[in-house]
């Protein structure tokens, strides 16, 4: 049996921590690993035509199956292009290793061609961040970057000079056996005692709820219902927490709507649950806090806590559950939903009188249709902007859907990649990008790479030739807008030129049709809908401080629109208020 070299070793690992794919875009330093890969049965070399893509189509993979992903770079400016999408995939806790080739070791230090130092590059990035300089190092190295991105949750960023790729790898390496999942956490019985008697002494509690109640939907309810919470949610919250929920009210922050904010604030009990949620506008300052988090160093670091609990939510519910006292008195509850659903019928009103007629097309329309026709197990890759609001307000959870975006990092251009990610763990899964304009040009190559592996990624785009979202921040300051407008091409015949499907929408009446048609072909499609810039309304009274990088810090209005089916289930939960 021929010797292996230290590249082998290194997929070879990497395959036992179960990664299926890499990432990335070929060249110098790289190629001993990138031919390792081909030569290995079970990982798969994905060719991207941008390594920003390949570390987004990374995070979102591994945000799908809750394993290890994994891309590369090669020395210099191709590692660099990965750092934007790590630091979305390592905000967003998914676990990915990134391999940043490096120049020959001889010259690290000398002022080499391209030359940097990814060692220092990446460390805001990343839990674990390290450089491997001898061949006998690497076994060990990687299993310890690979436990890092696993159980932190998060980046791990290993480097490797391609001299020492190609090396002889050691004979009598030590193998650890790979940690490959997270355990639960559960807090202590003093915490979970304290938690208790806050809540058995509090008239009206409020539950906050963010991506942490992950898995835990049965336990919320099950605790909503027996202390009678009102029950809201951030953006990164919304499809593990809203479906099937008789005690929603809404969402919070800029994007939010419903009685959300009203509920956090006019409660006395307010808990946070597995959430990160960064604008402390929104939160009370007058009312108890207790925040439940499995990262410690989220504690409080928003608003000033009355409890921190250290733990996973589902097994923090699971102890809490069974020791409070049962409420009886629902009249915050109701209040509180009855708020929502009003709040609710106030807004859906000028989205959805004579919108089939209205041209440009209302983008609100589009994603109701969208909603309306995906599938109930559909991936959505959600670009940063105006589709946020889109997504946030028409996009119906279930249970089984999954809407991915950069919620935390806040990058462009997020949306195609992702999708790639997603599509690749599974190509009969119904894949949606939706797309905006901005975005998709920014990383619009990698539309082939859908045509190269002829992935049925659907693209969406929700184009309306400007930077919508800037340009709301500019008019919100005061300013005129200045530079946010595109000049477009029709993306349908790029799409086709391709090698795609590609349909142009201008009508209201064309795009149920043309989303039908582009979701039953069999492989990549793009469909290009002209939507109206102008359809975001602003709220009568907003100061120029209000919006910054989508937080609101002088007031607690958020913008007015839409919100597709939620009202629906707005006006069923009321169905469980007691009447007079």
């Amino acid at each position: 049996m021929a010797k292996q070299n230290v590249s082998e070793q290194f997929v070879d690992i990497l395959v036992r921590a179960g990664v299926k794919r890499l990432y990335g875009v070929v060249g110098d330093s790289l190629n001993p690993v990138v031919d390792a890969v081909r030569r290995h049965s079970e990982v798969e070399w994905i060719q991207v035509r941008h390594e920003e893509t390949a570390a987004f189509a990374a995070g979102a993979e591994a945000q799908i199956t809750g394993t290890l992903a994994a891309c590369a770079g090669s020395c210099g400016p191709g590692n660099l292009h990965l750092i934007n999408g790590l630091y979305d995939a390592h905000r967003s806790m998914a676990p990915v290793l990134a391999l940043a080739s490096h120049i020959p070791s001889s010259e690290i230090g000398l002022g080499y061609f391209q030359a940097t130092h990814p060692e220092l590059l990446f460390q805001e990035c990343s839990h674990y961040n390290e450089m491997i300089s001898n061949p006998q190092q690497m076994p060990r190295l990687l299993q310890t970057a690979i436990q890092h991105a696993i159980g932190r949750g998060g980046v791990s960023v290993v480097s490797m000079p391609g001299d020492i790729a190609s090396q002889p790898a050691p004979e009598k390496s030590i193998e650890h056996a790979l940690v490959t999942s997270r355990p639960t956490v559960r807090p202590g019985d003093e915490e979970i005692d304290k938690l208790c008697a806050m809540i058995d002494k509090a008239k009206r509690v409020t539950l906050f709820c963010g991506s942490g109640t992950a898995g835990a939907h049965a336990e919320v309810m099950e605790f909503a219902e027996r202390v009678k919470a009102p029950v809201g949610h951030a953006l990164r919250g919304k499809e593990w927490i809203q479906y099937d929920n008789p005690y929603d009210v809404g969402m919070s922050g800029l994007l939010g709507y419903g009685a959300a904010y009203e509920a956090t604030n006019e409660c006395d009990l307010l808990i946070l649950l597995g959430t990160d949620f960064p604008y402390n506008a929104f939160l009370p300052t007058d009312v108890k806090i207790v925040q439940v988090d499995v990262r410690p160093e989220h504690l409080g670091r928003r608003s000033k806590l009355d409890l921190a609990v250290w733990g996973d939510v589902r097994e923090t519910l699971r102890c809490l559950t069974p020791r409070v006292k049962v409420k009886t008195d629902r009249k915050f509850l109701d209040r509180m939903l009855k708020k929502h659903a009003d709040a609710l019928e106030g807004v859906v009103k000028a989205y959805t009188r004579k919108v089939e007629k209205h041209v440009p097309i209302h983008p609100e329309y589009v994603a109701s249709v969208l909603d309306e026709i995906a599938d109930k197990d559909a991936v959505f890759t959600v670009d940063t902007g105006m589709c946020n609001v889109w997504a946030a307000r028409y996009l119906t959870p279930n249970g089984r859907r999954r809407v991915i975006g950069s919620f935390s990092h806040g990058s462009m251009a997020n949306a195609l990649p992702q999708a790639i990610g997603a599509q690749f763990t599974d190509r009969n899964r119904q894949v949606v990008s939706m797309s905006g304009d901005g975005g998709f040009t920014m990383l619009m190559g990698d539309f082939l790479t859908l045509v190269q592996y002829n992935l049925p990624v659907k693209v969406v785009l929700f184009n309306n030739s400007s930077l919508g979202m800037v340009e709301l921040e500019m008019l919100v300051a005061g300013l005129p807008s200045f530079g946010t407008t595109n000049k477009n091409p029709d993306f349908a015949s790029i799409a086709r030129a391709a090698g795609a499907y590609g349909v142009r929408v201008e009508k209201p009446k064309q795009l149920e049709g043309a989303l039908k048609d582009a979701f039953r072909h069999k492989g990549p499609a793009l469909v290009d809908v002209v939507t109206d810039p102008n359809a975001l309304s602003i709220p009568p009274k907003i100061s120029a401080d209000m919006v910054t990088g989508f937080a609101l810090s002088a007031s607690k209005i958020v913008l007015d629109g839409g919100v597709g089916r939620m009202l629906q289930m707005a006006r069923s939960n009321l169905r469980n208020v007691p009447r007079p």
